[in-house]
């Protein structure tokens, strides 16, 4: 009953979504009033369908409710419950059903801020987000049922994906997906106000916002995948260029570049036309990054189906909305105009570089990712474009990107005297290249991307502090308050950009020392071996079996030693699972500020012993802090007072 329920409110959903994809659209055309409140009504009452129907699903799971195709591939009557429940979203058809629930969220957010925008606006935006949705729905209904039926039932399930089985899987998805299906909320601003023919700086003010917390969900998601990969997969890794993270690194890319823009938009009135676009490119490098993991084109731990029908599907519906935007867009932007003018040197002037520059790292990844499809599907051979080419790639883009986003804060806008400039950032400068070459000087070896990873951080530091300095000098000529009086008067806005940027800082200082200075060896050990990575001496005392709810497991028992002091124990696993007879890894971690000491089990040996492998990792937890810091930086720019909701769009 429960199945039958969940797939009748996914038609319910269809109908509506339809409802809401044209009705709202015929009244913003004619100012007809109850059409365009038909907008709200179907906004939220989508949403409250699609999460019961969600919750039908989930309930399946919970219940073991083995007449469902989907329980049966995904969950076993072993499984704990929180991985039941995340097992929902752990296939194909579940995680679409998850994508079109966040779209519908974030729909539903959008609907009962109306106060924020006028109401033709509102229901155009509304019923882009409809037709968004009623797509998928068709997509979900016809190829991807979540509630497909198979009788008589079975007595239990193939169980989740071992690999999945982890308290990532509960966070990671969720807040992914969050990210991703938000890019669809500036792409409906900016479809809505092509088609009204307003394009101001009232419209920017209002992306922003809701541009910014999609972006904070990318990152938090983005970041979470990297640590549930680095501590899963036992090899130690964060990034590996995976066809499947680039599909997210993609649109995170494109939508930095987007809240930049719109900032432009918001404050100046420029690059109208160039923010419509970067809008536009976002949520379609979302839409492709969907098609990639779902289409079964591609290979990848990530990588969900492998039914042709539904990466056509998916295909043709990125073709319409992509070719009919585009469309729009051509139609409409010669009339919109770029906005108003700017000297190359000018705050305006650095933005727009680093802007063309994540595109161009945007282009190269894309290139990188799509051109060994491209021989696949022509017969002209199989190639693998790995980590070596991204990463002289996105280095060489990113470099000078960073470099602007230093110069950035400390321009002004439209014009900038060059001799001003210079002088601004001539302390940076030289701070940023005396601590670079001080830290190479005290460190065991050095490289030239070393010295220019240390650089940019600090170069990135330089400007926050001067950047920051200068605003209380403003503050305080201006209004003869104190030091601390002006911290007090800054904008919440401005701070989240400081953090934000001290965020990359962190990130680029994480990145820089891994990959300079880290360790991996792998040993052959015994009970009573030891064996030296560094100043660690890591002892195997012993093994101990463990059994799990739906695996056994063998546990290694390992002491560390700091320069013969005792420092930590850590217990790596290997673990049997007994319903899909798969061999997983679980690593142990000892994660310090500075420094992770990493270690896995390999396969045993014949004569008793074991592969161990051991990693010493400095600085990698500064990657996610990092990150994290940036998405702090995002969530407080959010709550500035400019984008006050109470406030509305005349």
């Amino acid at each position: 009953m429960i199945p039958e329920l969940g797939n009748f409110l996914l038609m319910l959903a269809l109908v509506v979504t339809a409802i809401q994809s044209v009705m709202p659209m015929i009244g913003a055309n004619r100012g007809n009033l109850p059409l365009m409140h038909l907008a709200l009504m179907s906004g939220k009452l989508q949403f409250i369908i699609i999460f019961c129907s969600f919750g039908c699903l989930v309930a399946s799971f919970i219940l073991n409710d083995f007449s469902v195709l989907n329980v049966v591939n995904n969950s076993n009557s072993a499984l704990p419950l929180a991985y039941k429940i995340a097992a929902s979203w752990g296939s194909h058809e579940g995680s679409m059903l998850l994508w079109l629930l966040m779209l519908a969220g974030w729909t539903f957010a959008v609907a009962i801020n109306k106060k924020q925008l006028p109401l033709e606006f509102l229901s155009r935006i509304l019923a882009v987000m409809g037709f968004v949705s009623f797509g998928f729905l068709l997509f979900i209904i016809f190829t991807s049922n979540p509630f497909e039926r198979i009788l008589p039932p079975l007595p239990d399930g193939s169980d989740l994906n071992p690999l999945l089985q982890d308290p990532g899987m509960v966070i990671h998805p969720p807040m992914l997906y969050m990210g991703y299906v938000g890019c669809v909320v500036p792409f409906a601003f900016a479809v809505a106000a092509l088609l009204g023919g307003k394009l101001d700086s009232t419209w920017a003010r209002w992306s922003r916002p809701w541009t910014t917390m999609a972006w904070v969900f990318l990152t938090i998601g983005i970041a979470l995948g990297s640590w549930w990969a680095y501590y899963e997969l036992g090899w130690g890794g964060w990034w590996f260029w995976d066809p499947v993270e680039n599909a997210s690194f993609m649109p995170w890319l494109c939508a930095t570049a987007l809240m930049h823009s719109l900032s432009v938009s918001e404050k100046r009135g420029g690059f109208k036309a160039w923010t419509v676009l970067l809008a536009i490119l976002t949520f379609s490098l979302s839409l492709l990054g969907t098609f990639l993991v779902r289409s079964g084109v591609i290979t990848s731990v990530h990588a969900f189906a492998s039914d042709p029908s539904r990466g056509v599907f998916i295909l043709l519906f990125l073709t319409i909305i992509v070719s009919a935007t585009l469309l729009l867009y051509a139609f409409r932007a010669p009339r919109i105009g770029s906005g108003s003018s700017f000297e190359w040197i000018s705050r305006e002037g650095a933005l727009l570089a680093n802007n063309v520059l994540f595109l161009a790292s945007t282009a190269a990844i894309l290139l990188g990712t799509l051109y060994p499809l491209f021989l696949d599907a022509l017969n002209l051979g199989k190639i693998s474009v790995g980590p070596p080419y991204f990463d002289v790639v996105f280095v060489s883009l990113t470099a000078p990107a960073i470099f602007f986003m230093g110069i950035g804060p400390l321009a002004h806008w439209r014009k900038t005297e060059i001799s001003f400039l210079l002088r601004r950032i001539r302390g940076m400068m030289l701070i940023a290249l005396f601590g670079a070459i001080l830290l190479l000087l005290i460190t065991p070896r050095w490289s030239p991307l070393v010295l220019l990873g240390i650089f940019l951080a600090l170069w990135i530091m330089g400007s926050i502090v001067t950047t920051l300095a200068e605003r209380i000098s403003n503050i305080t000529q201006k209004t003869r308050f104190s030091k601390l009086h002006a911290l007090k008067k800054i904008p919440l806005g401005f701070w989240g950009m400081l953090t934000a940027h001290f965020g990359v800082a962190v990130f680029i200082v994480g990145i820089t020392m891994v990959g300079a200075y880290e360790s991996e060896k792998d040993y052959r050990m015994k009970i009573g071996d030891s064996a030296v990575i560094g100043n660690y001496t890591f002892v195997l005392n012993g093994f101990e079996n463990k059994e799990g709810p739906n695996f056994n497991s063998t546990v290694g028992k390992f002491s560390v030693f700091n320069n013969k002091e005792f420092l930590v124990s850590l217990s790596p696993e290997k673990r049997f699972y007994h319903v899909q007879q798969m061999v997983m890894t679980e690593a142990s971690i000892d994660t310090g500020i500075t420094r992770d000491l990493y270690l896995s089990l390999g396969e045993p040996l014949t004569d008793g012993s074991w592969v161990v492998r051991i990693y010493y990792k400095p600085f990698v937890v500064w990657i996610w802090f990092g990150a994290f810091i940036m998405a702090l930086g995002g969530i407080m720019a959010v709550f500035d007072r400019r984008f006050n909701l109470n406030k509305q769009i005349s």
